[in-house]
């Protein structure tokens, strides 16, 4: 029942998409480059709501990308490109070879070997023209693709052995920065920032923190008292931006 249910409400939206497309000034205007910032700003707004914790935000934000999916093979239709038929076979494909332990009889033991059968397979699926790193989009954020990054070597063994290592390079690097620090050179300095800010999110990864989302929680648990102590000031007739460093600091204390 619940299957029925689902089928006929993606048609429904289908159909919609169709209505839209056909009526709509608007929509019939748009393209896959006219959408893309969109779609950008849609899988943000999602990602914000999964960092809350607000299932009623999910729900409505995946409905807000599932319109995008529908978009775009909706495009993709009338420029002969492919149709939605498509997208779902070749995703469903994709997902059965991917996964020969579900639909082979390659044998697991953890989801650390599922994701190395998965890279190694897509590797395969290449016939020789991808390597390890280029499935990692150059439009990332530093930072996930970063993370991205450490994944995919990893699974081909370029991996530190203990948590240990992974901390004796972070001083490593965290050294080297000082030297270019205490030298003032500007280009080395950058280059030697990028190397701790890689290193500490490789450290992260042996912790099991994401640290994008770690950061996400920091900016906002910052804004938050930053905002606390605005208001104080404000409550008790003070100008924030007069007050000397100390007063800022004991404000702050405070609101912690």
């Amino acid at each position: 029942m619940q299957q029925d249910i689902t089928s006929k409400r993606f048609l429904e939206l289908v159909e919609i998409m169709d209505t839209l497309r056909e009526k709509c000034p608007w929509d019939k205007k748009q393209t896959i480059h006219s959408l893309r910032s969109n779609t950008i700003e849609e899988l943000y707004e999602l990602v914000d709501t999964i960092i809350e914790e607000d299932w009623e935000g999910i729900k409505e934000e995946l409905g807000d990308i599932m319109l995008h999916v529908l978009f775009y093979a909706k495009i993709g239709t009338e420029q002969g490109k492919f149709t939605l038929a498509d997208v779902m076979e070749g995703i469903a494909k994709k997902l059965i070879h991917r996964h020969p332990h579900i639909y082979g009889d390659v044998k697991v033991e953890n989801d650390d070997d599922v994701k190395r059968n998965w890279e190694q397979l897509k590797l395969q699926e290449g016939k020789g023209e991808k390597t390890i790193l280029s499935g990692v989009p150059n439009s990332l954020p530093a930072i996930v693709k970063a993370l991205r990054i450490q994944e995919k070597v990893k699974h081909v063994g370029f991996e530190w052995e203990n948590i240990e290592q992974v901390w004796d390079k972070v001083e490593e690097e965290i050294g080297e920065l000082k030297t270019e620090i205490a030298a003032n050179d500007k280009e080395k300095m950058e280059a030697e920032f990028g190397d701790v800010l890689f290193s500490m999110i490789n450290y992260a990864r042996f912790l099991n923190i994401d640290p994008e989302t770690a950061l996400e929680k920091t900016n906002k648990k910052f804004k938050y008292r930053f905002e606390l102590m605005e208001s104080y000031a404000k409550e008790n007739g003070l100008d924030l931006i007069k007050l000397s460093l100390e007063e800022k600091e004991a404000i702050w204390k405070a609101m912690k």
